[in-house]
């Protein structure tokens, strides 16, 4: 039975009753019968694996379903008393403000300050109105110094923060946020959440978030919303539950927070954490009170002490040194060179022995014409070796994607500029780049060109002129492999985000290259199908192929990369083992970049030097999360 409908105090400005969605094509709905109620200064957290129906609640709330997307939907949503499913979207858009995961789907004008007066123009507000409001919104995001940019030439950070801003402009009393870190680096994630801070501040807004980045949201959140996986409603109370639920949820495959995944594994290993933590803070605060679970008797403390010091001395001595192998291939952290340096073979980034399957040299790339001409990338040096895991990181706008754009030549770079396998990606054709590379875009959506799932995946093998039972088999099993075989006869763009994302990368491996570039591969995906995906590139890996990974996620970084590259500003300024990487605090202030949430939680615990180290969740003990 599903649980009541949490009753916020005062009259609720959101209130749904027995919701349930079914999409052209679906056989089941999701979400399936929701109820809930939201009222004036809450921040209301959904939950829920992919496909439970989290993106498509969000869409019932404003009106775009059934309005404007096709799909039957039962039960009814009141949005501040007014019925959205017998209301125009032009009506509702005066209640409720909307963030789509894909900022790409709402941009419309030419000019950052035209996408953010829009809403309010149509609302019909009065101009001197209009501006005050369009100009708040661009500083609280920072991008009012860029408000005469046209949206296209933003990184997608700064669309994501652009659709943000014009969310806040039509001052609804309701905001929906549909993943709206999932693109930003840190400083562009604290400016959102200390914005909305501000918005439900006033007490008569509300704001209902959908976040996999539990590490960024928990601080602002005071209530969750859990979906299962058959988009039934599983749980709705405090933020506090998460504590109590862990286990479940966990199991039910969704984001917690990295603290709370941590302590559920030492706490297999004996560690008694209780209640468990949800930040960073909280966890180095419970191991400091907690014992060791392996310690030694009373009488042998002092010795165990020593010897554990001595080995945790070592670790950090060892640790601080690349092994003979990663000295031989990628030698020790390389920072900078000075700016118009030659590009010497100790380059940051080069590789010094084995044949690189990726060769940079010199690379710069540049956007816009005429005066809005600007450099993105400037004199990049970098090699990748065969069989490498490579994170690509760095602030929004310093140059990431451009750069895995060129490596896989979906932005020509200059001829001799990049190297793969051998051959010149600026002169290779596109068919001929198709057998050294596969490139997965940020945006799904973007590289999608059959009506269904399968036909989706079966291109890339009819491009390779299998014959059809192949093509069939071969399909059959990948759409099984990524949990999309029971939508094989699904248009692409009627997926869940975490669906999209899963069938752009199965169209990328398809191909079989040696090269795999993944741009934010985790994008809406549930912890379970990121972990799959993750496990995916990692047995890939080990069977030869490389993988290059743009990401914000660090701790996704610790957990799979075994080197980093940091961009700064369209300069390269490190390419090094990531445990060297992350451990550099300078480094990553200078990249605008953090410590992982493990990091901050273990780096340095006096009390247990055993975990001091550690960075990776797979390294702790306790067995597997």
């Amino acid at each position: 039975m599903a649980p009541a409908p949490f009753t916020p105090p005062g009259a609720p400005l959101l209130r749904l009753r027995d919701v349930a969605v079914v999409h052209e094509g679906a056989d089941a709905a999701a979400p399936a019968g929701v109820s809930l109620d939201v009222g004036p200064g809450e921040v209301v957290l959904i939950l829920g694996p992919s496909g439970s129906g989290k993106s498509t609640l969000a869409l019932t709330l404003n009106g775009l379903i059934p309005h404007s997307l096709p799909a039957e939907v039962s039960g009814s949503v009141e949005v501040a008393g007014v019925d959205a499913g017998s209301t125009a979207v032009s009506v509702l858009s005066r209640h409720v403000a909307m963030v789509f995961q894909d900022p790409d789907a709402q941009l419309v004008t030419g000019t950052v300050l035209d996408e953010v007066a829009f809403g309010p123009e149509n609302l019909l507000v009065r101009a001197p109105e209009v501006l005050a409001r369009a100009e708040d919104a661009l500083r609280r995001v920072g991008l009012w110094e860029r408000r005469a940019d046209n949206p296209d030439h933003l990184s997608g950070g700064a669309r994501q923060r652009l659709t943000i801003a014009a969310a806040l402009a039509m001052d609804s009393p309701v905001l929906v946020l549909d993943e709206p870190t999932a693109n930003l680096d840190p400083a562009g994630i604290d400016d959102v959440y200390a914005t909305l801070a501000e918005v439900v501040a006033r007490g008569d807004r509300a704001i209902v978030l959908i976040e996999h980045n539990l590490d960024a949201a928990l601080a602002l959140v005071d209530r969750v919303v859990v979906l299962d996986a058959a988009g039934r409603l599983l749980a709705d109370g405090p933020a506090a539950m998460l504590r109590e639920r862990a286990a479940e949820l966990h199991g039910l495959g969704v984001w917690l927070p990295a603290a709370t995944l941590a302590a559920l594994r030492l706490r297999r290993a004996g560690y008694a954490l209780d209640p468990l933590p949800l930040t960073p803070g909280e966890l180095r605060a419970a191991l400091e009170r907690t014992p060791d679970p392996a310690a030694a008797p009373a009488a042998s403390a002092a010795p165990a002490a020593a010897s554990a010091a001595t080995t945790a001395s070592a670790a950090s001595a060892s640790a601080s040194a690349p092994s003979a192998a990663e000295r031989g291939r990628i030698g020790p952290m390389q920072h900078e060179p000075a700016r118009g340096a030659p590009h010497p073979a100790d380059s940051p980034g080069v590789v010094k022995s084995s044949p690189p399957l990726v060769r940079v040299r010199g690379l710069t790339m540049t956007r816009g014409r005429g005066a809005e001409r600007r450099t993105v990338l400037e004199d990049v040096s970098l090699d990748i070796a065969p069989g490498d895991f490579v994170a690509v990181v760095g602030e929004n706008g310093a140059g990431k994607t451009t750069l895995v754009q060129a490596l896989a030549g979906v932005r020509r770079p200059p001829r001799g500029a990049v190297m793969l396998d051998g051959v010149d990606v600026a002169r290779a054709s596109p068919r001929e780049l198709v057998s050294h590379v596969g490139f997965v875009f940020q945006n799904p959506e973007h590289q999608f060109i059959a009506g269904t799932v399968f036909d989706e995946i079966a291109h890339g093998l009819r491009m390779q002129r299998l014959p059809d039972d192949v093509v069939e088999r071969k399909t059959t099993e990948l759409l099984d492999r990524f949990g999309l075989g029971r939508h094989a006869h699904v248009h692409p763009f009627l997926l869940s985000g975490g669906q999209k994302r899963r069938l752009s990368v199965g169209t990328a491996l398809v191909g079989g290259a040696p090269l795999l570039v993944l741009d934010e591969p985790t994008f809406g995906q549930d912890r379970a199908r990121a972990d799959e995906l993750l496990t995916l590139l990692d047995d890939l890996r080990r069977e030869g192929t490389t993988i290059v990974v743009v990401t914000h996620d660090m701790q996704l970084v610790a957990e799979h990369a075994d080197r980093t590259v940091v961009i700064s500003g369209g300069r390269l300024i490190a390419a090094a083992p990531t445990a060297d990487v992350l451990g550099d605090e300078g480094l990553l202030r200078r990249a605008g970049l953090r410590p992982t949430p493990l990091r901050l939680a273990l780096g340095g615990l006096a009390s247990h030097p055993e975990l001091a180290r550690i960075s990776r969740l797979t390294d702790l003990p306790g067995g597997v999360t």
